[in-house]
């Protein structure tokens, strides 16, 4: 299989054109048109997880943020010069998908951190450039709020930021990975006692407070490792490909 024909596959399953993007979502940079041996994902298209795809000998990359955005690409000069030429360099094709991966219903961030949360009844929120791309889910019985705090914190493995202005119990939860503190008053304004997220701002802790809402942020990078690990095991069982995840120690 070659990079173009697996980028098709997973375009029929993610459908970037659906998506109004600031991302250039699909394949992003081709390679010599070898056949993939080998696929690494990881988050951020950044030098070190080009180096460690190519140390692990993978020769297909899957990430959530690419290199290619809006007018990104229009010289090929500094960081992106560099980051280009190790893929260049190393025969490796690069495919992103952003939003796509944000908003799938099975295999994106917000639907498996839900899942891992043990939310259920999930159903589409959170409206970014014209698509929905989070989700909001229920706890199976109501509970305090320090007890949910804790759970993000044990399923993410990390302490976690949390702005606690909600009502004592909670049952209905909106999930919106990386930034998307912005949507923190819709979800008040759809029900949600609580608003999950990756990376806070100071408006936020105004919002949540005013609007009587809990708030807990994962952290940016930490809520986005969710998509691309589950579509590491869909193009596994859909392929047959070796697949890895590349983490990196990033603390935001």
């Amino acid at each position: 299989m070659t990079a173009e024909e697996l980028a098709r596959r997973l375009d029929r399953e993610l459908k970037p054109e659906a998506f109004r993007d600031d991302s250039h979502n699909g394949l992003q940079v081709a390679n010599s048109g070898r056949p993939v041996r080998k696929v690494a994902v990881g988050v951020d298209a950044s030098a070190a997880f080009f180096e460690a795809a190519a140390e692990a000998g993978a020769d297909f990359l899957i990430c959530h943020h690419g290199v290619s955005w809006g007018e990104s690409l229009a010289r090929l000069t500094g960081m992106t010069w560099r980051r280009v030429r190790l893929l260049f360099e190393r025969d490796m094709a690069l495919y992103a998908s952003h939003l796509p991966l944000d908003a799938h219903p099975r295999l994106g961030n917000n639907a498996q951190i839900a899942r891992a949360l043990g939310l259920r009844r999930l159903q589409p929120f959170g409206l970014y450039h014209g698509s929905r791309i989070g989700v909001m889910g229920e706890t199976s019985t109501a509970v305090s709020c320090e007890r949910f705090f804790r759970q993000v914190e044990r399923r993410f493995g990390r302490p976690v930021q949390t702005m606690a202005f909600g009502p004592r119990r909670i049952r209905r939860v909106a999930v919106v990975s990386g930034g998307g503190a912005d949507l923190l008053a819709e979800a008040a304004e759809a029900g949600a006692d609580l608003f999950l997220s990756g990376e806070p701002r100071l408006s936020a802790w105004h919002a949540a407070k005013e609007l009587g809402l809990h708030a807990v942020f994962a952290g940016h990078y930490a809520t986005e490792t969710f998509g691309v690990k589950a579509l590491a095991q869909w193009v596994t069982r859909q392929t047959g490909l070796p697949t890895l995840f590349i983490p990196e120690a990033i603390p935001y």
